[in-house]
């Protein structure tokens, strides 16, 4: 009389592993008994042998599968697939294969909020440089602006109030700068703008038009259903270069940039056209790194080693039309109670990069507006 085998099981499974580009990736595991097949897969495909890259051994119950001179492409879910003639069961493990480092960061903050703090503006006519501050409601706008404050700081700030994922709608009411001290008075000013909404509740398009153009005074109400007028005591009729806006910064959430609306998208890009019509340089700050990305989660400084953070620039890029080498992650204080200098360090890299292209255009400005002079 026969018997039926029992189910195969496993006396030790695959561990995830991360490895650097080049280096040998090995997985393997036990079974508790002999007997058994085994097939590998990679995200959910049967993986093959390759020679000079891939090898799969068994010995006995033992399993081991090699990858030669990891690549990109060599990251992803493995799993062994045992069977016997009654049943089967699989273990999975991730592979992360971290890149060479795609861009540099300074991880020493001290140097960097000094030399940000002794920039001098390239007109002297101008006193600050001012930046606008526009995408979807939580995205992390007011956010942003609290991270610029506590790096300078040296404390938490929390004045600009932001928009939650619980209570998702725009928490700026008000057109309104924001300054930045840290030792006196910073060389530049961030605007918040109410966040894209639905047509009914969102900002008006021409509203951020008419901000660019410096026609826009701090304390205006903004009014989703009628654009700033012409009569309004908050409308500027004849704005200076000081009065406008020197870069517009896209503020794009990376864990969600596939889930944003056609409508947000096109009318960021409206206003994007508007911008590159008046020369105004355009910039995306990529929130929520953190939530894309689990490895920039864990170690913040490996963020531009990040195969995860990079298709999320690429994905920004392609949405929105904004060259990739203009589209800076950052991680915003959120939910952390104490500072962290790679958060810090992080922002301020992105920052003192926005800062050299809003001074570029203020020369260039200058220069255009001394030319017609002659």
């Amino acid at each position: 009389m026969g018997f039926s085998q029992s189910k195969p099981e496993f006396a030790t499974v695959l561990a995830d592993k991360h490895v650097k580009i080049g280096e040998d990736v090995t997985l393997r595991c036990e079974a508790k008994t002999e007997g058994l097949t085994g097939t590998w897969e990679k995200n959910g495909q049967k993986l093959d042998c390759v020679e000079g890259k891939t090898f799969m051994t068994q010995t006995g119950g033992s399993f081991l599968l090699k990858i030669r001179d990891a690549e990109e492409g060599d990251e992803g879910k493995y799993t062994l697939i045992l069977r016997n003639k009654s049943d089967r069961t699989s273990c999975s493990a991730m592979v992360t294969v971290e890149q060479n480092e795609w861009r540099r960061v300074e991880w020493n903050q001290d140097g960097v909020i000094d030399a940000l703090k002794t920039f001098e503006i390239s007109n002297e006519k101008v006193d600050t440089l001012r930046f606008l501050l526009y995408g979807p409601v939580g995205a992390g706008k007011s956010s942003t602006i609290n991270t610029i404050k506590t790096v300078f700081e040296g404390r938490l700030f929390i004045n600009c109030l932001a928009a939650s994922d619980i209570t998702p709608s725009s928490q700026s009411l008000y057109y309104e700068k924001c300054e930045i001290r840290k030792d006196g008075l910073l060389p530049f000013a961030f605007n918040d703008f109410k966040g894209l909404e639905e047509e009914d509740s969102g900002v008006h398009a021409k509203d951020i038009i008419s901000a660019l153009k410096g026609h826009m005074k701090e304390g205006y109400l903004f009014n989703p259903k009628i654009p700033l007028p012409e009569n309004s005591l908050y409308y500027l009729r004849d704005p200076g270069l000081n009065d406008q806006i020197h870069c517009l910064v896209n503020v794009i959430p990376a864990d969600t940039i596939s889930m944003i609306k056609d409508d947000y998208i096109k009318k960021m890009k409206e206003v994007r056209e508007a911008a590159s019509r008046m020369g105004i340089p355009q910039v995306v700050f990529m929130t929520r790194v953190d939530r894309a990305c689990p490895l920039t989660k864990k170690d913040l400084r490996s963020v531009y080693k990040s195969r995860k953070i990079r298709e999320k620039v690429r994905e920004c890029s392609m949405s929105l039309g904004v060259p990739e080498n203009c589209i800076f992650p950052v991680w915003n204080y959120h939910e952390e109670t104490e500072i962290k200098e790679e958060i810090n360090c992080l922002m301020l890299h992105a920052l003192t990069k926005i800062v050299h292209f809003a001074d570029d255009y203020v020369v260039k400005r200058s220069n255009r507006e001394t030319s017609l002079e002659k």
